[in-house]
């Protein structure tokens, strides 16, 4: 795999990683062996909420919030901030009997995501829908108005980076 990677860094291509939680490390490990490689960490890194994970978000916080942060050492990784309407974190917006409101969403998710901001810098963060899956329990605006809110803190030019610049430089567009 670390061959293959080294080959799509020489073509200049990056990697979407779309892995759990629990494999963090093992991403931080390839993207040390593979410095050159661009590698884009989806959605906020994975921290499940189902499964063996349900109702335990404090364990799975005390695994992913390390892991995350080493990922934040490697000058390689970019982390796309989103993926929170998806079902399979948790929080439990899927079940609910309405969509949640943006301010519910920050209510659940709004430190985690400055976390994410704080520990890689907006300059390596990118807000990103995951539509449709983030569907599954939040509406496309909804998700957009959470980002602005718990971007409202930051820079004109850390805005710039998270809503833009950062996905321009990372896959090279407009």
């Amino acid at each position: 795999f670390r061959r293959g990677l080294t080959v799509l860094a020489g073509l200049g291509l990056s990697f979407e990683a779309w892995q759990f939680h629990t494999q963090l490390g093992e991403l931080a490990d390839v993207a040390a062996a593979v410095p050159g490689a661009t590698i884009i960490v989806n959605h906020i890194g994975a921290p499940m909420g189902i499964g063996p994970y349900a109702d335990r978000w404090q364990e799975v916080r005390e695994v992913w919030r390390p892991a995350m942060r080493r990922l934040a050492t490697l000058d390689n990784v970019v982390l796309k901030v989103g993926g929170i309407g998806m079902a399979r974190f948790g929080g439990g917006f899927d079940r609910g009997e309405r969509p949640p409101t943006s301010d519910e969403l920050l209510a659940r998710w709004g430190d985690d995501l400055r976390f994410c901001i704080d520990t890689f810098g907006p300059h390596r963060c990118m807000f990103e829908s995951n539509y449709p899956v983030d569907a599954e329990s939040v509406g496309y605006v909804v998700l957009w108005n959470a980002f602005k809110k718990v971007s409202a803190g930051y820079s004109a030019e850390e805005r710039a980076a998270l809503f833009r610049n950062t996905a321009r430089r990372t896959y090279r567009i407009g």
